[in-house]
């Protein structure tokens, strides 16, 4: 309980630390100090997390904290923990992205009306549009030795 009782004094002291240095003039920050708001708010709520564990256990006169017995809190860390899980795979979905729109190339192609009726009746044929015939063409070109560019039989899909 003691170490509980500390806790809210510290979450407290900290939250009103932070809550004044938003009143302060504003300080050139570092490029890894944290934004004073959002950390103000974590503080607000760490303060409130903890005088509500202090008030639970002493209605329920537990002598020491168990996560297991506070129904409440176990279900707002689960709660967070699929939160912050869903967040680290939108992140990492965002990035493989990212890293996809770096890898693919964007072109405007300007063909011959000759070619450009060959190009959309192997399209027709195959059931693709033009772009998609175009990226398997691409997609299996060789470059020999002497620099020519060559391509084996196939099929688009």
């Amino acid at each position: 309980m003691a170490q509980v009782a500390d806790k809210v004094a510290e979450a407290e002291r900290r939250e009103r630390e932070t809550r004044q240095q938003l009143r302060s003039p504003a300080v050139d920050r570092g490029p890894y100090d944290v934004d004073p708001a959002d950390l103000a708010e974590q503080w607000a709520a760490r303060h409130a997390e903890w005088r509500r564990i202090a008030t639970l256990m002493d209605d329920q006169g537990w002598p020491v904290y168990s996560p297991e017995q506070d129904v409440q809190g176990s279900t707002w860390a689960r709660e967070r923990d699929a939160q912050r899980e869903g967040a680290l795979a939108r992140r990492a979905a965002w990035q493989m992205e990212r890293q996809d729109a770096r890898d693919e190339l964007k072109t405007q192609v300007w063909l011959p009306a000759d070619t450009s009726r060959r190009l959309r009746a192997i399209a027709t044929r195959t059931g693709l549009e033009p772009e998609q015939v175009l990226a398997q063409l691409a997609d299996r070109v060789r470059m020999d030795d002497d620099g020519a560019l060559t391509v084996d039989t196939f099929t688009p899909r």
